[in-house]
């Protein structure tokens, strides 16, 4: 079962637990369908008391501040010659079931077929880590960055990537916010250890702010900071936040929730909230299958077989979904528009797709190693116990297919989601952060012989590489200390002058760090684009925060 799955369990289990299982399928579903028995004490867009309420403490939880534990490890040994695998309702497991047929072990199924074993499927809304962990079942799936959130008590390896998930994670806010930045000093609600709480915490880190956790809603929050309450789920997440929309309650900002919730609170605000980011071209959501490690190891050809046999129904889901459309339906419980809807917002990875996740070689992805470093860094000093990424990643069988030349032809195809024909740099960016480079003395060439440099021309790379067709604008700056001086040395137009030289300065610099992006770190140039603003826009009085680089990250929309 997945982290995604929906979480309904008591607040006693959830402060014991840690993590949250959540039904990523309720991300599609009707909202109605898709909550938890707590939602019932929170609307979701009825008539609410037009006074403005404030907010009730028992509707949140409170943060864990370390790693959550799980049951001592143990080895799962098959029976009947047969594996057991958990998942949730979650259309980017389509290739699963249709590798297998359905969800009961059979001899027609690809597995059994091609690999001489059989797979039974439970559907699960509980979570299955400690069943995993200690070997009662044999694999699930999760997402890179929950494993992040385990530490070391994780028995687990990973050897393949089942896919991205492509829109269903959204951020809604209210109107007047426009980018991540907007939200400094404001609070957020969301749920704890999933991929709604990496979402927000990864677009934080990347714009250079900080996240404070909220214990209650009376609680101060930090003014330079993101603040985060969190709800028992993501959903309820959602109802909290539309709830004080409809009271008029000003302290949520917004939250991060799932689809169709999404969807759901603008629809149901008459304006006065917005979806401010989705992860449809943000691929830092990636599931992945976790499989138990004492089985890993005693029967590695089991693995390699699941690992094939994952990979040969996302081709056939892929190739053409319409001839399993019916089986995938019955299995969830869909209609056919339903399955292909929630198609449609997932991608199922292939062969070639999986060895650049796990190399870290893909141009427009993210890989392993970088989700998951990324949310070690997002989460901080939460992960008491932190591990590296090598400690699950297990690319054995994968390289074995590429060697027997398996799923020849196959190429990485992971494109833009593209709503609508905006240009790029149109409209807001999702986020901004501020760079000071340093250049060489008197000059406007770059200093790579600064290790800070090659860092900040990295943390663009990044941004580029985990959002496919993102562009980057960097806007050049300079400091505005000597203006007193030019206008006493030769009035305004000799100030209008330097001005001029000044935006030619400031141009001339981002150009030069656009030309070593494209040149050093192999980034697109139509992906960058330069403009010089002189010092028209100080951030401050403070002269070394003036002479610097903004970079603005475009999504595709």
């Amino acid at each position: 079962m997945t982290a995604r799955g929906k979480f309904i369990l008591t607040l006693v289990i959830l402060a014991i637990a840690g993590l949250g299982s959540y039904k990523w399928w309720s991300r599609f579903m009707p909202a109605q369908a898709g909550k938890a028995a707590a939602t019932t004490a929170a609307t979701s867009g009825s008539a609410t008391t037009a006074k403005a309420a404030k907010l009730d403490t028992a509707d949140f939880v409170a943060p864990l501040s370390s790693c959550p534990l799980l049951p001592p490890a143990g080895t799962f040994v098959p029976k009947d010659n047969t594996l057991d695998l958990e998942l949730s309702e979650y259309p980017g497991y389509a290739g699963i079931i249709v590798a297998n047929g359905g969800l009961e072990p059979t001899e027609n199924s690809v597995f059994f077929r091609k690999h001489g074993f059989k797979v039974r499927i439970k559907l699960s809304e509980e979570e299955s880590w400690p069943a995993l962990n200690t070997g009662r079942i044999a694999a699930a799936a999760t997402t890179v960055d929950v494993l992040t959130a385990y530490c070391r008590n994780f028995q687990v390896l990973a050897p393949v990537q089942i896919g991205f998930s492509r829109g269903a994670d959204g951020i809604v806010v209210r109107k007047e916010i426009r980018r991540i930045n907007d939200l400094k000093g404001r609070t957020l609600v969301t749920s704890q250890f999933n991929e709604s709480d990496f979402f927000i915490r990864y677009l934080t880190q990347e714009a250079g702010l900080g996240v404070h956790m909220l214990a209650t809603p009376g609680e101060t929050p930090k003014p330079d900071k993101i603040n985060l309450l969190f709800a028992v789920d993501a959903f309820v997440a959602g109802d909290l936040f539309l709830k004080e929309l409809k009271s008029g309650g000003q302290r949520l900002a917004g939250c991060v929730t799932w689809s169709p919730k999404t969807t759901d609170i603008v629809d149901a605000s008459n304006g006065a909230a917005v979806l401010l980011t989705t992860n449809k071209n943000l691929l830092i959501i990636a599931d992945i299958l976790v499989v138990n490690k004492g089985l890993a190891q005693a029967n590695p050809k089991m693995v390699a077989g699941l690992v094939a046999g994952i990979l040969e129904g996302n081709r056939l889901v892929r190739d053409n979904a319409e001839p399993h459309l019916d089986l995938i339906g019955r299995t969830f419980k869909w209609d056919r528009a339903k399955t292909q809807g929630g198609l449609a917002k997932v991608h199922l990875s292939n062969l070639p797709e999986n060895l650049a996740f796990y190399s870290g070689a893909i141009d427009a992805a993210g890989s392993f190693a970088g989700i998951y470093s990324s949310a070690t860094l997002a989460y901080g000093s939460l992960i008491d116990v932190p591990v590296d990424a090598d400690r699950y990643m297990d690319a054995t069988h994968l390289t074995a297919l590429q060697a027997a030349g398996a799923f020849a032809g196959q190429q990485i195809a992971i494109v833009p989601i593209r709503s609508h024909a905006r240009g790029a740099l149109e409209g807001d960016p999702l986020l901004t952060k501020d760079i000071r480079f340093l250049f060489e003395p008197n000059s406007t060439k770059l200093d790579l012989s600064h290790q800070a440099n090659l860092t900040a021309l990295e943390s663009i790379q990044r941004l580029l590489k985990v959002s496919p067709g993102s562009t980057i604008l960097l806007r050049g700056h300079v400091d505005n200390a000597m203006i007193e001086n030019f206008r006493k040395q030769g009035g305004e137009t000799f100030v209008r002058q330097m001005a001029l030289k000044a935006m030619e300065l400031s141009k001339t610099r981002a150009t030069e760090i656009r030309s070593v992006l494209v040149s050093r770190l192999a980034v697109q140039a139509a992906r960058l684009e330069t403009v010089g603003r002189g010092w028209e826009e100080p951030a401050g009085t403070d002269a070394e925060k003036n002479r610097r680089v903004e970079v603005q990250w475009f999504t595709v929309e």
